[in-house]
């Protein structure tokens, strides 16, 4: 049975460490706001503006799911338990998708390779479409609701009302520390971060982050 409070050796910290853990393992993972983000930085276009959208809508979306389903804590055990148990699976295979990736021959072509392609040239990006653009690929991404708001709410619930706000500050920090990261990267390197070997590595780091945290859960469900 999942205790609504869970009491860590290192206090506070642990939470917030797993937050960044959690939020860096969903949102590496190669998908439609990275890709655009990627092309915005090869581009050269709005890179700083399109961080920041990509940002501050994670923060959005983060608390909605931590704060929302906090509200959640005077469910049943059993229920709560479920909830936990759904995003464990989730994470299963979610990690499994990575791993598989990871273990295919590398080949010369990379999913950026794909992606930034056009037939008809790179695209100018005024302001507000760089806004827009970063917002829709943000929050008309089923997928970025699923892994942001119901798996780090989900994965939240474990260290109750007060840990799972401190859950969520870390998941935060994790977001800014990817986004930022990987718009520098980009701007910096250019299209060597395309390179298929360096996705190939990161679909493995994925995978073992995924499969981690979802035997942590797995671990409190029946503790």
């Amino acid at each position: 049975m999942l205790p609504l409070s869970l009491a860590l050796p290192t206090g506070m910290s642990g939470a917030f460490g797993a937050g960044i853990a959690l939020s860096l393992a969903t949102i590496m993972a190669l998908g439609p706001q990275n890709v655009h983000v990627m092309r915005m930085g090869l581009m050269r276009q709005h890179v700083l503006l399109t961080i920041a959208t990509c940002a501050l809508s994670d923060i959005v979306l983060i608390a909605t799911g931590v704060l929302g389903l906090a509200h959640l804590g005077g469910l049943s055990d059993k229920l709560q338990g479920a909830m936990v148990g759904a995003g464990a699976l989730f994470l299963l295979v979610y990690g499994w998708q990575a791993a598989q990736r990871f273990i295919r021959p590398i080949t010369n072509t990379s999913p950026l390779d794909v992606a930034s392609s056009s037939p008809t040239g790179p695209q100018v990006f005024s302001r507000k479409q760089a806004v827009a653009s970063a917002l829709a690929f943000s929050f008309l991404n089923p997928h970025a609701w699923l892994d942001t708001a119901v798996i780090i709410g989900t994965a939240s619930l474990a260290y109750g009302q007060t840990g799972g706000i401190v859950f969520g500050a870390g998941a935060i920090t994790g977001s800014l520390i990817w986004f930022c990261s990987l718009g520098l990267a980009i701007y910096l390197i250019g299209r060597r971060i395309g390179n298929a070997n360096m996705w190939h590595w990161l679909d493995g780091m994925v995978a073992i982050m995924m499969w981690g945290t979802a035997a942590w859960l797995l671990v409190q469900l029946v503790n």
